[in-house]
This record gives C-alpha cells, structure tokens and sequence, in this order.
C-alpha cells in the first residue's frame, strides 16, 4: 500500500514538471521572453572600441588673396568713386626724391600701429595667405599667396630660402609718396601711411622688384584684371594723406578708372 502511494506521489511530481516545462516553452515561443526561472543565454560581447584614426584632410585650394577680391576694390562703384577722388587731387610735377630716406621718413618696418599686438607684416600676411600655420598668435609661418598682381600660386615658408618670393608690397611706393607730398606730412602720419593695410597688398617678389617706386604711368600689374583696384587703391590712399599726382600718372589712372 504504501508502495503504491510512493509511485502514485512520483507519478505526479513527473507530470507537474513536465507541464512546467511545457508553459514555459510555450511562453518563450508566443512572447519572445523566458520564464523568470529560466536560464537567459549569456549576451554576445561587442568588440572592444578601438581608438578612432586620425584624419588629416589637406588644405583647402588656395583662394584669390583677400587683397585682389572685388570688395573693397573692383567694382563699378568703387571706380566711380575713384574718378572723382582722382578729379580733386592736384597734378603738379614730382618733387626731388633728395633727402629721402625710408626708415627714417616713414618709421622701422614693419610697426604695430593699430596696437593689436602683431606688427604689420605678419597682419597682411595673415589677411592675404590661404591655409596659414602660425607660431603664437602673430609670426606667419606658412602660407599660399595666389598673388594679385600675377595671378600665380606661390608658397610661403617663414625662415626658407624662398621666403622672399613673397614680400608685402606699398601700393603708393614710399619713395613716390614722400616725392608727392609725404614731405609735408607729420612722422606719425607718414608712419601710417607706410602701415596702412589699403595701402598694402602681399605679392609675388618678382612683380614687386619689378615695380620699385614706379607710380601707374611706369608700371600696371600683369594681370589686367587687377589694374582697377590697384589704381582705385592708389587713388585712394593719395587722396586720404592729402598727397598729389603727376601729370602722367593722372593720365595713366583715368585711363584705367575709364574702363572699369
């Protein structure tokens, strides 16, 4: 008797576990989710991150050099404005270039001005290089000029043999400056004139060689379609510290100004 219940107790014990296992295979295959009591399969472990390369994109193309783009120069505006800046300077002829004297008419080059801390040849040429590397927050140390005298692309290095195939040039040279009234200017004045940025353009080394004190009559950029600004930079300059022009450079920069 007692056999008998031992079996009939076994008998029922394997039943209830055999429907648990059944409800619970039955709930893992209508919900997707196991049982609390079952076992979940450990989860795939996802690659460890590894450090991301590091990318170097090369510099952008070179632009047109900030100095040569239509505003402030180059446009129809501009030369008519030009022309008549250009009808109320005086003409009258050159005076001696006697007792001229570069630093000491027109100050060190290059000086800091505008006080910002950076003097003037490092500002012009971080306003006309594309894609520069600095050394602190003035010395330009590299650099790609599209000079806008020439339209040719020239690379710049601080320090290299060829670092002087870039130079900052005077738009008014300051020997025709001082030969057109400079003389009569103050030293501070004169100082600023030599410092001022309109009157400043980075360029080939070649066209600035080329140039020397020449004034429009002399010598024009190669590159045609430069020439309206630079004379509308020449007038300028001239009328804002009061200097004058010579007869033939007043005919050269009507010419030009009547084309524009």
């Amino acid at each position: 008797m007692t056999s008998r219940r031992r079996r009939t107790r076994t008998s029922l014990t394997s039943v209830i576990v055999v429907l648990a296992l059944a409800v619970g295979a039955y709930a893992l295959h209508t919900t997707g989710v196991l049982a609390p009591d079952a076992e979940a399969a450990p989860a795939a472990t996802a690659p460890a991150a590894t450090d991301a390369p590091t990318i170097t994109t090369e510099p952008d193309a070179p632009e047109p050099s900030r100095a040569s783009s239509p505003t402030p120069g180059g446009t129809a505006t501009s030369a008519a404005s030009a022309r008549t800046q250009l009808a109320a300077l005086p003409v009258k002829g050159k005076a001696p270039a006697t007792g001229y004297d570069r630093e000491g008419d027109f100050g060190t080059a290059w000086l800091d001005v505008d006080r910002n801390g950076c003097d003037t040849r490092n500002d012009v040429l971080a306003r006309d290089l594309a894609a520069i590397t600095r050394r602190g927050p003035c010395t330009v140390l590299t650099g790609t000029l599209v000079s806008p005298y020439t339209g040719a692309t020239v690379d710049f290095v601080r320090g290299n043999r060829t670092s002087t195939l870039v130079q900052i040039d005077h738009v008014v040279a300051l020997e025709n400056a001082w030969r057109t009234g400079a003389q009569q200017l103050t030293q501070a004045e004169r100082e600023a004139l030599a410092n001022d940025p309109e009157n400043l353009f980075a360029v080939d080394g070649h066209s600035n060689a080329q140039k020397r004190s020449g004034d429009a009559a002399t010598w024009l950029p190669a590159d045609k379609s430069f020439r309206c600004t630079y004379v509308e930079h020449q007038v300028a300059v001239k009328a804002k510290y009061r200097l004058w022009v010579a007869p033939a450079e007043h005919d050269a920069m009507a010419r030009i100004l009547g084309g524009c």
